[in-house]
């Protein structure tokens, strides 16, 4: 065993690793995928979709722009909210139904609500359809992750992790292609498209089976003591972990939700005025302008996505990386202080497309690299009868606390508007509200390392 452990030690952490183990990778990689895929399509349509909703109930000029602001800002907030409640709930199931049936029924909601946002005509039931798409949205990651470092090696079980999480990039790059590709079509086809993933349900039911850690817990723990999350408060240790790990989680939750995927905002109020002075558009008679200014800035939105995503998918494999060399600790402070002064550059640098995608690439590779933590650091932090529910926990805990800052961000946006630069008000406000990243070092400081030990059992 010694000599066995000796050799796997040279090797590279995908090299010798089981054909099932990749199966079960591929498979929880698509669900979180499809998720990521699934909550961006709102973020590339949010601006346009809705000020289109709202002009249904009247509302025209600075009255409507204001107004759709506000509820951008809240609908945000309100899908924070749903994510972290189907977090907990789904969180509980994955330890108590188990991580395959928990992902199956996840993937089914927040794919099937996505196709139905295409259909309100109303901002109350753009509310709702939000709400319950996060349910699915909040409950999937928990069980894919809690799955993923199961059946893992612990020698590869980091970078795997660091793989699944860096994938969602994927996703969210394919919201951008989406949205691009389909951007003269209207925001309701981008939503109908986004209910593919159910299908992801058939290749699961035949292919994953769960986890053998997870049998030995459910046969060796009371049904009870499964998903029992008053332990998670109740036990020192656990309590200690699950609240480092809010605190973790909040602030790359609430840097990125309530202010770096706010980044299309931001691209179209900037560059709205460049190119309605353009000479392409000036060209064009008067009664197609309208139309051609809001394809161009869909276009334009969907690019700086699609690129700030390439620099999330390098960040969140560098986060792996450096976690596995430095430790886990060590690694994410570094990365908050880089994710801070990341939104300081992108919200007040951007003044141009070109300097939209530059800062796009920087702003994704740090604000987006501390979520490889949550999925290569949460699963180390609890015992396998809680893992799903801890997981769940921290992250959903996070978010519902995070839920404030997009509001606060629509809020301050307006309150420090000035009348002469669209733009000012938001990246003001984009300013305050990052200072979240602050509690994610008390995090870091309340968190054990758990580089190089094994899965608590």
């Amino acid at each position: 065993m010694a000599q066995e452990t000796e050799n796997e030690s040279k090797l590279r952490w995908y090299q010798g690793v089981p054909r099932y183990a990749w199966i079960v990778l591929m498979v929880a990689a698509l669900g979180w995928l499809f998720d990521a895929m699934d909550q961006n399509l709102f973020n590339l349509v949010r601006q346009q979709s809705v000020m289109e909703v709202l002009k249904h109930s009247g509302l025209a000029g600075d009255i409507l722009e204001k107004t759709a602001k506000s509820w951008g800002g809240l609908l945000t907030a309100i899908f924070l909210l749903g994510w972290a409640t189907g977090g907990f709930i789904f969180g509980i199931l994955g330890d108590r139904l188990g991580r395959t049936r928990t992902m199956m029924i996840t993937i089914l909601i927040y794919a099937c609500f996505t196709g139905l946002n295409g259909l309100v005509t109303e901002i109350h039931w753009y509310a709702v359809c939000r709400f319950l798409t996060a349910l699915g949205v909040g409950g999937e990651f928990a069980a894919g992750a809690s799955l993923v470092a199961e059946v893992w090696p612990n020698r590869s079980r980091p970078m795997a992790l660091g793989a699944l999480q860096a994938l969602s990039a994927i996703g969210n790059m394919g919201a951008a292609v989406i949205t691009l590709a389909l951007s003269s079509m209207g925001w309701q086809v981008v939503y109908f498209v986004g209910a593919s993933p159910a299908l992801v349900v058939l290749w699961i039911r035949a292919s994953v089976k769960e986890p053998e850690r997870w049998k030995e817990a459910k046969a060796s723990s009371t049904q009870e003591e499964l998903g029992k999350i008053s332990d998670l408060l109740r036990v020192p240790e656990l309590r200690r972990n699950t609240i480092s790990g809010v605190l973790m989680a909040l602030a790359g939750v609430g840097g990125l939700w309530g202010v770096a995927f706010f980044l299309p905002d931001l691209v179209g109020s900037t560059l709205k005025p460049i190119i309605t002075k353009s000479n392409v558009i000036l060209a064009l008679p008067e009664s197609a302008r309208e139309g051609a200014i809001k394809k161009t800035l869909t276009e334009y939105r969907s690019i700086v996505f699609f690129v700030q995503n390439i620099g999330a998918f390098v960040g969140m494999f560098a986060y792996a990386a450096l976690s596995e060399w430095k430790g886990r600790r060590p690694a994410l402070v570094l990365f908050f202080v880089l994710a801070y002064l990341s939104v300081q550059a992108t919200f007040w640098g951007i003044h141009d497309l070109n300097s939209a995608i530059l800062l796009a690439l920087l702003l994704g590779f740090c604000a987006l690299a501390p979520f490889s933590a949550y999925a290569v650091y949460f699963p180390e932090l609890y015992p396998t009868r809680l893992r799903a529910t801890g997981v769940g926990f921290c992250y959903n805990c996070a978010r519902i606390l995070a839920a404030l800052a997009p509001f606060a961000l629509g809020q301050l946006s307006n309150h420090f508007a000035s009348a002469t630069d669209s733009t000012h008000g938001l990246r003001v406000a984009a300013t305050v509200v990052s200072s979240i990243y602050v509690v994610g070092f008390l995090g870091v400081w309340l968190a054990p390392e758990t580089q190089g030990k094994p899965l608590p059992e």
